[in-house]
C-alpha cells in the first residue's frame, strides 16, 4: 500500500511517547507450572513450533518467565517489553526495520493485574494473548507516561513512526481488560493501534475514568493505516472510547457505556460498523468536521443500537455546499435510536437531518439506482429509493447479518488438541514433503473428535490435501502451509481442499497462512466445497491469510522478482505466482470468513523491505456459491484479472472489502503471460470494446469487483484502488489510472458506501451505463452512498 500522507488532525492530551532503550536476549528458560494452570490449553500445550529461516527463534514467551508478577503492584512494563523484544526482532534494536516474518512472537499474559508505567510496545509479527478464561488487565499507573498502554507503532524522537504505518501488518492483541482509571482523567488511552492488513482486536475491555467534561481519556487512538478488523469490545467511561483514522476498517460487536463520544471518526476513505451497541453517551458516532474540508469518506452504521444519548450521529453533509461535494457518506441500514436519543442525525451546523426512531434505511451522499428508463441519480440526506434486500439465509433470528467471534476453544482442555508435529509426525521444517503427513494428520485427528493444531513452521506441501468435512484447525501464530510444485496453469488443481462436492459438515479454520514457493501458476490455494449451511456459522476461516511472495523462502522476493518497468517479455516464469487464491465453489453453502486476507505481495517484507517486486498471479477470490455467503474484513489485492469475481453467486454479505490493482499493470497487459479459462469464468475484458474504450486509460487491468449472473448480492463497502501506472503514480491526481473498477453483468446487487480510486469509471454496469469517478469526488477516492440494481 503506498503512502498518501494521511496523518491525524487532532491531538489527544497525551504524554510525550517515550523511546525505549534496546533491550537484552533472554535465553529460554523453563516453565514455572506454579503459574501454568489455569486451563487455558494456549498457556499449557507443548512447544514444538520452529521458525523457516529462524530455527532457533523462541515463538511462545509467558510474560512471567521474563519477570513480569501480574499482583498490580509491581511495576512489570520493563519484563513486559523484554519478552516482547527477547531475540533481536525488527525494532528492536537500532538497526532499521521495516518487517520481518521470520521473527513471529506470541507474548502470552496469565491472569492477574499487570501494572505498567511506559507503552507497551508491540513489535512487528506480534501476538499479545491474555488467558481467555480469565482475561489479565493491564493497569496504567497512575503516573503513566506515554501514548497507550499498548503501542503497536511507536513514534519515534523525530515525529516518525517505527513502522510505516500503512505496511504494518500481522498483528493479534485478544483477551484483555486495559484499564486506563487510575490515571488523571485529562490523561491516557488503552491502545495505539496504527495497523494494516491481517490485523485485529479482540476480546478487550476498556476501562477508564467516568465521562465528564474534563475527562480526556480514549480507550484505541488510532491515526492512519490501512486496516484491518476489530470486534467483540467493550470501552467503559472516557471521553471517547475509540478516536478512529485509517484508510478502511471493519469493526463488528462493539459496545459503549457512558462515553463523551462512543466513536469519533477522524478520517477515512472507508469504514463500515454493525452490532454497534451505545448507552449512555452524549454523541454515539462523531464524523462531523468542517464542510469546507470533509475528511470523512463515507461510514456505515447497520444492525446497531443507540439508547440514551443525547445525539445519535453528528455528521458534516450539506446537499448544496460539501468539499468535497461526495465526502462524507453516511449509510444507516437497522439502526434504533428509538429509546432515549434526543436527536438521531444532526450535522454540524445544529441542523436535525433525522430525529431519532427505528431506521430502515437512510443514507446521506450521492446515489445510483436502475429504473426502468436507466440510471437515476440520488443526492439527499433520506431514506433511499428502495430498501436492501436481504436473504433471509444471512439473517440471525434477531434479524441482524449474522457474524461469529472468531473461536478460540477455551473452554477444551489441552488434550482436546493434536499436534501436527508431536502427533503427526509432520515436519514443517520448509524442506521435508509434508503431504502425506498433514494428509494423514488431518484424517487421524478428525475420526478423533480433536482439534488440529498446526505447531508453527513450514508445511511443502506437493499434491492436494483433502480436509474431511469435519474438522476444527487452528495454528501457532500463522503456520504456514507452502504450495510446491503446481506448475500446471492448464490444469490447476486445488493445495487445500475443504470437503468434496457434495459433502456437508463444519470446517473451522483459525490462524494459519497458505503460501508458495517459486512459480505455481496452477495452484489453486484453497478451495472450499463443503455445505455448512445447516448451522450457521459453523463452517469458515477466521484470521487465515493467503500470502503469495515476498517473505522468506518463497523464491518471489526482491532478488528475483523487483518492480522494473521495461517493457515486459517472456513468461514472467520464476516470479509466477498462483492460479487462484480462493474459489468457493457452487457446492459450497455457508461459508463464513472473517478479517482474511489475499495477498500477492506487492513489496518485499524480509529482503531490502519495503523494496516492491513484480509477481504475475492470475486471480483472487472466486465465489460460485448459492449461498448464504459471509465475507467479514477480507481484502483481495494484486492479481492479474480480477481481485474478487462473483459468478453465479446468490445470497452473499460482504462487509468492507478491499483491493488493490497490480502495480506493473499494464505491463503487461491482461491476460499476458497467461490466457483465459472459460471453465473458470474468466473475464475476457470485452467490455474494453467499442464505446467503452478511453485512451485515456488502460482498459485491461485487473477488476476490483466483478459480478456476474448473480442475485443477492449485499455489500457494506469497498475501498478499490488503482495507484499505479507500470509503476509510476502521475495518474493518480488524474484519477485515471486505469478505466474500469467494478463490473456488473446481469446481477441484482445492493451495494453501500462504494469508493474507488484512479478509475475512470467507478462502476459498469452493462444494463444501464457508468457511474462516473469525476461525478463522485470525496476526500482521496471516488465515493457514493449506495448503487442498487433494478427492482
Amino acid at each position: 500500500m503506498p503512502s498518501f500522507g494521511f496523518i491525524s488532525t487532532f491531538v489527544l492530551a497525551l504524554s510525550t511517547a517515550i523511546t525505549a532503550s534496546p533491550v537484552a536476549i533472554t535465553k529460554d528458560v523453563a516453565r514455572d507450572t506454579q503459574y501454568s494452570s489455569s486451563g487455558y490449553w494456549l498457556e499449557t500445550i507443548n512447544r514444538q513450533g520452529t521458525v523457516w529461516g529462524n530455527p532457533g527463534f523462541k515463538i511462545f514467551r509467558n510474560v512471567k518467565d521474563y519477570g513480569a508478577v501480574g499482583d498490580g503492584v509491581t511495576d512489570d512494563t520493563a519484563a513486559i517489553n523484554k519478552a516482547i523484544a527477547d531475540g533481536a526482532r525488527c525494532g528492536s534494536t537500532s538497526t532499521y526495520c521495516d518487517s520481518s516474518t521470520i521473527q513471529p512472537a506470541i507474548v502470552y499474559f496469565p491472569t492477574g493485574k499487570y501494572r505498567v508505567t511506559t507503552p507497551i510496545r508491540m513489535l512487528y509479527y506480534t501476538q499479545l494473548i491474555g488467558n481467555a478464561l480469565a482475561p489479565p488487565t493491564l493497569l496504567a499507573d497512575a503516573a503513566f507516561t506515554g501514548m497507550a498502554v499498548v503501542d503497536s507503532d511507536p513514534y519515534n524522537d523525530d515525529g516518525s513512526n517505527l513502522y510505516t504505518n500503512q505496511n504494518n501488518f500481522f498483528r493479534q492483541v485478544r483477551n484483555f481488560v486495559i484499564d486506563i482509571s487510575a490515571q488523571p482523567e485529562t490523561l491516557g488511552a488503552g491502545i495505539h493501534w496504527q495497523v494494516a492488513q491481517a490485523t485485529s482486536l479482540q476480546n478487550l475491555v476498556f476501562n477508564m475514568r467516568p465521562a465528564s467534561a474534563q475527562n480526556k481519556q480514549t480507550g484505541i487512538f488510532m491515526d492512519n493505516g490501512s486496516g484491518g478488523y476489530i470486534g467483540n469490545l467493550t470501552f467503559n467511561g472516557g471521553n471517547i472510547g475509540a478516536f478512529l483514522g485509517s484508510q478502511q476498517f471493519t469493526s463488528r460487536d462493539l459496545t459503549f457505556n457512558g462515553c463523551n463520544t462512543a466513536i469519533y471518526m477522524n478520517w477515512n476513505w472507508g469504514w463500515t460498523f454493525s452490532d454497534i451497541k451505545i448507552n449512555n453517551a452524549k454523541v454515539g458516532l462523531d464524523m462531523a468536521n468542517s464542510p469546507s474540508n470533509m475528511t470523512v469518506g463515507s461510514v456505515v452504521l447497520s444492525d446497531s443500537v443507540i439508547t440514551n444519548t443525547a445525539v445519535g450521529l453528528n455528521a458534516t453533509w450539506n446537499a448544496q455546499g460539501s468539499v468535497p461535494a461526495s465526502g462524507g457518506n453516511l449509510v444507516l441500514d437497522n439502526v434504533d435510536m428509538s429509546t432515549g436519543v434526543s436527536v438521531g442525525v444532526q450535522n454540524s451546523n445544529g441542523e436535525v437531518l433525522l430525529a431519532p426512531c427505528k431506521v430502515s434505511t437512510w443514507t446521506m451522499g450521492n446515489g445510483y439506482y436502475q429504473t426502468g428508463s436507466g440510471l437515476e441519480n440520488n443526492r439527499a440526506a433520506a431514506a433511499p429509493p428502495s430498501a436492501p434486500r436481504k436473504a433471509a439465509s444471512l439473517l440471525d433470528p434477531s434479524g441482524k447479518i449474522f457474524g461469529r467471534n472468531r473461536p478460540q476453544y477455551e473452554t477444551l482442555p489441552v488434550s482436546s488438541f493434536k499436534s501436527a508435529k508431536a502427533d503427526g509426525g509432520c515436519k514443517g521444517d520448509g524442506a521435508t514433503d509434508d503431504t502425506a503427513c498433514i494428509q494423514a494428520f488431518l484424517t487421524s485427528t478428525a475420526a478423533s473428535g480433536s482439534i488440529a493444531y498446526f505447531d508453527h513452521g513450514a508445511y511443502i506441501v506437493t499434491d492436494t490435501i483433502k480436509v474431511p468435512a469435519s474438522i476444527k484447525i487452528t495454528g501457532e501464530i500463522w503456520p504456514l502451509i507452502v504450495a510446491k510444485g503446481f506448475n500446471d496453469v492448464n490444469n490447476p488443481k486445488p493445495v487445500f481442499q475443504v470437503g468434496q462436492p457434495g459433502q456437508t459438515g463444519a470446517v473451522e479454520i483459525s490462524d494459519m497462512i497458505f503460501e508458495t514457493t517459486g512459480d505455481n501458476a496452477g495452484a489453486i490455494v484453497i478451495e472450499w466445497n463443503l455445505d455448512s449451511s445447516a448451522v450457521q456459522g459453523s463452517g469458515g476461516l477466521w484470521d487465515v491469510h493467503v500470502r503469495i511472495g515476498g517473505s522468506y523462502g518463497t523464491q518471489l522476493q526482491s532478488d528475483h522478482c523487483g518492480n522494473s518497468t521495461a517493457p515486459f517479455t517472456g513468461t514472467g516464469a520464476g516470479c509466477q505466482g498462483v492460479f487462484l487464491m480462493l474459489h468457493v465453489t457452487s457446492s459450497a453453502k455457508g461459508l463464513y470468513l472473517e478479517n482474511t486476507w489475499y495477498w500477492v505481495a506487492d513489496h518485499d517484507l524480509d529482503l531490502n523491505s519495503p523494496h516492491q517486486i513484480s509477481i504475475y498471479s492470475g486471480r483472487g477470490v472466486l465465489v460460485n456459491s448459492p449461498g448464504p455467503t459471509w465475507l467479514w474484513g477480507t481484502a483481495s489485492e494484486h492479481s492479474m484479472f480480477y481481485n474478487y469475481q462473483f459468478k453465479g453467486a446468490q445470497d452473499l454479505f460482504s462487509g468492507f472489502m478491499q483491493s488493490e490493482t497490480p502495480y506493473f499493470q499494464p505491463n503487461p497487459e491482461n491476460p499476458t503471460p497467461f490466457s483465459y479459462n472459460s471453465n473458470f469464468d474468466d473475464p475476457d475484458f470485452s467490455v474494453c470494446w467499442g464505446s467503452f474504450q478511453d485512451a485515456t486509460a488502460p482498459c485491461k487491468d485487473a477488476w476490483g469487483l466483478r459480478v456476474w449472473e448473480s442475485s443477492g448480492i449485499l455489500i457494506y463497502g469497498t475501498g478499490m484502488y488503482s495507484f499505479f501506472n507500470n509503476y509510476d503514480q502521475g495518474c493518480v491526481a488524474g484519477q485515471n489510472c486505469q478505466q474500469n473498477m467494478i463490473h456488473i453483468q446481469n446481477s441484482k446487487v445492493d451495494m453501500y458506501a462504494v469508493s474507488t480510486k484512479g478509475a475512470v469509471n467507478m462502476i459498469v454496469d452493462d444494463w444501464v451505463g457508468n457511474v462516473k469517478d469525476a461525478d463522485n469526488r470525496s476526500n482521496f477516492c471516488g465515493t457514493i452512498a449506495f448503487y442498487n440494481t433494478d427492482f
